[in-house]
């Protein structure tokens, strides 16, 4: 098992968020915890293909776009600024809505950007943290101790 401590949760989040395709995929090395890229043609070093049956690592799929869908709604439903909240929850609707999403924020309520990070960044952390549980590569009450230390924060 790998010590929670060693691990960047912040790159683990960014492979499981990653959405791009199947011709590059994100790696962990069960015994080190190092992250690599892997693509159909330069395999893991970027000059020698190979299969991903071929190697000792486990793949970091990306997790459902809905997943980080949910966080947009969350965040827009929990800030105090109902108006804010309002207009961002409308962006978030159709197609288009990370980008909408980010815009608005950026455009009209910047003073929310810090809030949003912390949500967005806490939110990935966990997530991915439940994603080494699920793949036992951490022990289960490392993950449960990292959760219950890490909830949620506090939103505007």
């Amino acid at each position: 098992m790998l010590d929670l401590s060693s691990l960047d949760l912040e790159e683990i989040a960014a492979a499981l968020a990653d959405q791009t395709d199947y011709e590059r995929r994100w790696l962990i090395n069960p015994q080190s915890g190092e992250i690599v890229l892997w693509t159909t043609d330069g395999g893991i070093d970027g000059r020698t293909p190979v299969d991903l049956d071929e190697v000792d690592l486990v793949a970091i799929d990306a997790l459902p776009s809905y997943l980080w869908y949910q966080d947009m709604a969350d965040f827009a439903e929990a800030i105090s600024d109902e108006t804010a909240g309002h207009r961002l929850a409308q962006d978030i609707r159709g197609k288009g809505a990370f980008r909408r999403f980010k815009n608005e924020l950026h455009e009209d309520y910047s003073h929310l950007l810090p809030a949003w990070y912390a949500f967005r960044d806490r939110r990935a952390a966990r997530r991915a943290v439940e994603w080494l549980v699920d793949n036992s590569l951490i022990e289960d009450e490392a993950g449960q101790r990292f959760l219950s230390e890490h909830p949620d924060p506090d939103l505007p």
